[in-house]
């Protein structure tokens, strides 16, 4: 599933005419994807508001290590975290996050910052102003002397109206979010990252480190079926929104992981030969025949300098968390 802890961005609603709202972005995405040999599904709308309690319910089964580890870095390694960032107390900071959910990772390394005398300002950013508030709140009552300024919108058309500020910037890109893309939007998301970024900038990239199937094959099909459960709700929400027609109960979850790809995809398999129909348009599957719905893709060093070769970004450091599962990798713009 995506390793996502705020709702994806997803496109706003069209007028469709005769029957109120429907999202002719999801429409279009869901069409396309089906349409392909290898038929796909996009994993930004699994975030409906069942398919964000489903991934919360996610984060807190013993399976799904990633949460965790990250959040072991960002509890007991934070003053090995900032030291690793090789800040100058001297220069104010913008520390900016991309997508920071709840923020209760951030806390506390935003805490430490101010303990060690670190003068910067906060700027979340965030496609969901709900979000954002409720970040603000919180942050105001827990880091009340901190300075918050959040930006709700695009990642980069927001960081491209601060480029222009003296100050240096850390951006932080938290949660191994990038691992739902493929190494090449991946390379292409880092390169659009680094154009708007000045030379000295850096970035704070959390990412899934390469392990042992028997420990990541778990995380994406625990035995609770609640990842079932939230693939699956994907099919309800077209149905519901796109007047599809999928019978869930005639489909099953399946992930596969193999540590020496470092790639982990989840996907929908049909039980049966059977024709779906969404808005009119009809999709014909054979027994066995499946529906990619994402990639989980897992790190090392390799990986990461091969994604960061022709983007003008490069490695400064890492912080690992205590297993060595997970790493926060401190990233330069040369």
């Amino acid at each position: 599933m995506p390793q996502k802890e705020t709702h994806a961005a997803e496109d706003s609603n069209d007028l469709k005419p005769g029957s109120g709202i429907l999202n002719k972005a999801f429409l279009s995405d869901v069409l396309e994807g089906l349409h392909h040999p290898q038929k796909t599904l996009p994993s930004k709308y699994f975030y409906d508001d069942k398919g964000s309690e489903l991934f919360r319910s996610i984060m807190a089964l013993p399976e799904y290590y990633l949460t965790r580890a990250e959040m072991d870095i960002f509890r007991n390694k934070t003053t090995e975290l900032i030291a690793t960032l090789s800040l100058d107390k001297s220069k104010d900071y913008n520390l900016v996050e991309l997508g920071p959910g709840d923020g209760t990772k951030t806390e506390h390394l935003l805490k430490e910052l101010l303990a060690q005398g670190y003068t910067y300002d906060y700027l979340p950013i965030d496609i969901s102003q709900h979000a954002l508030n409720g970040l603000v709140n919180m942050l105001a009552e827990t880091v009340p002397a901190l300075t918050v300024k959040p930006l709700q919108g695009d990642y980069f058309i927001k960081l491209g109206t601060i480029r222009s500020d003296q100050r240096p910037k850390v951006v932080l890109v938290l949660g191994s979010n990038i691992g739902n893309l493929s190494d090449q939007e991946a390379a292409a998301f880092i390169d659009q990252l680094s154009a708007n970024l000045n030379p000295g900038d850096k970035i704070l990239l959390g990412v899934d480190l390469v392990k042992p199937q028997a420990i990541v094959l778990p995380a994406y099909s625990d035995a609770q079926g609640v990842t079932a459960a939230f693939n699956l709700n994907l099919l309800d929400r077209i149905n519901r929104e796109l007047g599809g027609n999928f019978d869930r109960s005639q489909f099953e979850h399946l992930a596969t992981y193999e540590e020496s790809e470092g790639v982990a995809r989840s996907y929908l398999v049909s039980k049966t030969e059977q024709t779906v129909t969404i808005y009119g348009q009809a999709f014909h599957f054979d027994a066995g025949e499946s529906i990619h719905m994402e990639i989980s893709r897992k790190y090392n060093d390799t990986v990461i300098n091969e994604i960061l070769s022709n983007t003008g970004i490069h490695i400064q450091s890492r912080i690992m968390d205590s297993r060595q599962f997970f790493a926060d990798y401190v990233l330069v713009r040369s």
